[in-house]
């Protein structure tokens, strides 16, 4: 059986964020074992999985993100939309923009340290849509 959501998220400043909560609170109810994946609808914007303990490892990705892939570069040709643009699309390909998780025992079945983030690269991304595939 498969069921599908679109979740949406708050908008959020430029950095990499922790949604785990925000994701599941709008869920179905999971089944016993299975898949969950997440999609994000959009071109600027990541998902990961990482540490959901010490905010220092967000701040220090998007710090990592920014030396990766800086603004304003001369040989950028798409600059209509902002210096923030085309970097986040870049950033975007580097982080990915879906994720899958294990589902068991009706929880998603994540490491003790891990949680879901929104890496949000534009500066005023607005809010967000996830597609959420349930399959059991």
């Amino acid at each position: 059986m498969t069921q599908q959501v679109e979740v949406t998220l708050s908008p959020r400043p430029r950095g990499c964020h922790l949604v785990t909560s925000e994701i599941t609170r709008q869920l179905p109810h999971l089944p016993k074992a299975g898949l969950l994946h997440l999609f994000v609808k959009h071109t600027s914007c990541g998902l990961s999985l990482n540490e959901n303990y010490d905010p220092d490892v967000r701040r220090d990705l998007s710090a990592i993100f920014d030396h990766l892939v800086p603004e304003n570069q001369s040989y950028y040709l798409h600059t209509l939309e902002g210096s923030d643009d085309m970097p986040a699309h870049a950033k975007a390909c580097l982080a990915g923009v879906d994720i899958t998780i294990p589902i068991t025992g009706g929880r998603l079945n994540l490491g003790t340290w891990q949680g879901i983030y929104l890496c949000e690269f534009r500066n005023h991304g607005g809010s967000r849509k996830i597609v959420a595939t349930i399959i059991e």
